[in-house]
């Protein structure tokens, strides 16, 4: 069972870990994760190759407010693996997981443009969605739904392209 290989693995960095609705599901810490990630990648007993999605849920009322979740795909073994990483509201950021698999890259953008958790580490971590002078992040769930943003004025990104927002 991939769930009992886990376990045996990564023993003393995991906070919870079971199968969930038909899909493995571990849980580790903040400071963990890196490691985790990369062991997930490179060890033969796991060979997690495939990072299908990353995204983020907001627990408003509760702390840690937010988890980064990481959907693992092992190509080699047939295995999938969801991930979570709890973060706290006050001090939202996590490692970047680019140097582990390339295709974190929009999806961490993604992130922090819609939920504001900081990916350090990160090649290039700007908004990807909203325009730069968009205010908020508007899947946080105390995102006031009618604030009004400021208007932008049209430009060709080619002729003018903005500078990065970072």
């Amino acid at each position: 069972m991939l769930i009992d290989a886990l376990k045996q693995r990564f023993q003393s960095e995991l906070l919870n870990a079971e199968n969930s609705r038909g899909q493995d599901v571990i849980t580790v810490s903040r400071e963990a994760a890196p490691a985790v990630l990369r062991a997930l990648r490179d060890e033969p007993d796991f060979e997690f190759n495939v990072l299908i999605d990353l995204t983020a849920v907001d627990w408003l009322s509760r702390e840690p407010r937010f988890e980064v979740v990481y959907q693992l795909k092992s190509l080699s073994r047939n295995h999938r693996l969801r991930v979570k990483v709890p973060v706290p509201g006050n001090d939202a950021w996590i490692a970047s997981a680019v140097e582990v698999w390339n295709g974190a890259d929009w999806l961490e953008r993604e992130c922090y443009d819609m939920f504001g958790i900081d990916f350090r580490g990160h090649p290039d971590l700007r908004r990807i969605l909203m325009y730069d002078s968009f205010v908020g992040h508007p899947l946080r769930k105390d995102y006031p739904v009618d604030r009004r943003q400021p208007i932008v004025e049209e430009i060709d990104p080619i002729a003018s392209p903005r500078p990065p927002s970072r």
